[in-house]
């Protein structure tokens, strides 16, 4: 027996939803019939959403930052807010990727610090603007 055969009929039957829904018996529900209240997603499943989530926005990044003065662990830390933050978000710290664009780190970890998300998160925000300011992971 193919399991594909069942899955290509399961989708026929269920269908695509790209966002949540509740379905008929009022359970929080995506994809091809996914069960989120009662099956939620496993840590493998959630990781790979994370990969899919952080390669799209380094895409993203790429398209509309020059970053050409980035080191690994600099471009990790615009990776890092713009999963946070969205790219949107990200793009709206327009001091900050003006300096990063033109290699002023430590101008940027400052910018950084002084934003409406280094008060919401302290303890993120601290991390990484030192990781900009160094150009080293820190842990």
């Amino acid at each position: 027996m193919s399991i594909q055969n069942t899955v290509e009929q399961v989708k026929k039957h269920e269908g695509f939803r790209q966002h949540p829904y509740y379905c008929t018996a009022e359970k929080l529900t995506i994809g091809y019939g996914r069960n989120l209240d009662d099956a939620g997603i496993s840590k493998q499943e959630a990781e790979t959403l994370l990969l899919n989530d952080l390669n799209l926005r380094k895409a993203g990044i790429k398209r509309n930052i020059n970053t050409c003065y980035c080191n690994g662990a600099r471009f990790a830390v615009l990776l890092n807010m713009a999963y946070n933050l969205g790219l949107e978000g990200l793009f709206a710290f327009k001091k900050t990727l003006s300096y990063i664009e033109n290699g002023e780190f430590e101008h940027a970890a400052i910018e950084m610090l002084e934003s409406r998300w280094a008060k919401q998160l302290p303890k993120r925000a601290k991390e990484l603007s030192l990781q900009m300011k160094t150009g080293e992971w820190q842990s």
